[in-house]
């Protein structure tokens, strides 16, 4: 059965109500237009649920009639997953299902509605006296159910793990309209698959998750931040090393960014001044946080030893919060100061952490080969093995011409990425813009379990069709 688009909007319509559709292009714009804008293409209509029980309402609606649901939360996804591919689909906003269901401090846990965005998950964690420690640029617009469905990373992966591990349970709808009620709080559960975990990174293909159960900790006493100025990412590596052997699990963050970052944020105004000690090829912002009771000085002592062979040639040391937030700033606006310098090429790719050094080098390099004067800016999650390769295009260069030999670009980086065993998506996901790519280097056997998954949970292949398999 092929509704026309009246007649979809008339069937939401009777299940929710007027007052929660949106139909017209005006009233959709915002729920279309992703960040980077790619990726354009109409939606039938915008279906707004206020209860889990109006979502289950929907989905069974859509499974009976053949109508195809895009799952969007924050709308803040960079890869195209959260927005129409077909022109035919109806968006499913989750953005109205807010709140925390529970927080139990003794367990460590809250129980949260997907809608909440991860600022509000911020807020009733540290209302509650802990920590919920998934931190991202996006915060203040993503949501607990976008930020689960791509498995989101940020900045402490390196000790507290992504979103996955940070997930206890959740609450999903299926694409029948039936409720997975999986909301438990259970560190050992041995019986059987761990589903939760099929939905953690499946960005909406297969359920749409309603709600979650996640890990608190216990509030740092201070957090310890320095900039510090290194000569390469292999010098950065073996800082990483040693501060990891000094700081242990209090190494809760570990950055590596280039000095043509710095250069175009100032250029452009975003910093009123220069954060660093003085001019560095590359430099590390690294983040100690300090346990209840653990007196601070940490992030100094275990630093002498670099400072001493050389190993760090200079550095800032934060000495106050403004300073801090000034330090992270600057890490923060890396990606988004690019575009006010031009036409820029993305990677979101991962290697393990020893071949980070590696990676960049032998990129620069193959990249400056294909596109000469382009100006890399590679920076991320050196703790992890997380690298944002970016490039910005040459001085002066015609932004249609540039990006037009993009995909030399990828292919060049991604061929050493493979090589070095790594990933070609990282922490944002495969969403429309990769499906191509995942088919060409996915192990054939994941993919075939992969599809056979997404046939048993959605036979009528409804949610978020042409998605992440394609």
């Amino acid at each position: 059965m092929t509704l026309t688009k009246d007649q979809i909007v008339a069937g939401l319509t009777a299940i929710l109500g007027p007052d929660s559709v949106r139909a017209s292009a005006q009233d959709m714009a915002g729920y279309l237009a992703e960040p980077r804008r790619r990726f354009t293409q109409r939606a039938q209509a915008v279906a707004l649920p206020r209860t889990v029980a109006e979502v289950q309402k929907v989905m069974a609606w859509a499974h009976e009639v053949g109508v195809r649901i895009i799952p969007q939360a924050g709308n803040t996804g960079l890869v195209g997953g959260q927005v129409p591919l077909h022109g035919d689909e109806v968006i499913l906003s989750i953005s109205r299902l807010t709140g925390k269901r529970a927080v139990d401090v003794r367990a460590g846990n809250m129980v949260l509605n997907a809608g909440t965005t991860l600022e509000e998950a911020h807020t009733i964690a540290d209302e509650a006296g802990m920590l919920f420690p998934l931190y991202i640029a996006s915060q203040g617009s993503a949501r607990i159910g976008g930020v689960l469905g791509s498995n989101a990373g940020g900045v402490q992966v390196l000790a507290y793990g992504n979103a996955r591990e940070l997930c206890l349970g959740v609450e999903a709808v299926m694409a029948d309209g039936t409720l997975y009620q999986g909301l438990n709080a259970l560190k050992k559960d041995n019986t059987g698959y761990d589903l939760k975990d099929l939905f953690v990174g499946s960005e909406g293909t297969l359920g749409i998750i309603t709600a979650a159960t996640l890990k608190l900790f216990p509030k740092p006493a201070a957090h310890e931040t320095a900039l510090l100025n290194v000569a390469s990412p292999d010098d950065a590596l073996t800082l990483f090393s040693t501060l990891r052997a000094r700081a242990g699990t209090t190494l809760t963050a570990f950055e590596i960014m280039p000095r043509i970052g710095f250069d175009f944020q100032l250029k452009h105004g975003m910093l009123s001044q220069d954060p660093s000690a003085d001019i560095s090829p590359w430099y590390v912002l690294a983040e100690l946080s300090v346990p209840q009771g653990v007196a601070e000085g940490g992030l100094a002592a275990a630093l002498e030893a670099a400072f001493e062979t050389g190993l760090v040639t200079n550095g800032v040391i934060a000495e106050s919060l403004a300073q801090r937030e000034m330090l992270w700033l600057a890490r923060e606006q890396m990606s988004e100061v690019q575009s006010r310098e031009g036409a820029s090429i993305k990677h979101d790719v991962s290697v393990p952490v020893a071949a980070v050094p590696e990676l960049i080098a032998r990129g620069m390099e193959a990249a400056l080969k294909v596109a000469p004067g382009i100006r890399p800016v590679p920076f991320g999650h050196l703790g992890d093995g997380n690298i944002h390769f970016n490039f910005s295009q040459p001085e002066g260069a015609d932004p249609k011409v540039f990006m037009a030999g993009a995909y030399a670009v990828h292919d060049a980086i991604y061929e050493i990425v493979l090589a070095l065993g790594g990933s070609v998506s990282a922490e944002h996901g495969i969403g429309q813009l990769k499906t191509a790519l995942l088919a060409k280097v996915k192990d054939p056997v994941a993919l075939a379990m992969m599809r056979s998954i997404k046939s048993a949970l959605d036979p009528k292949g409804i949610l978020n069709p042409g998605k992440v398999l394609g």
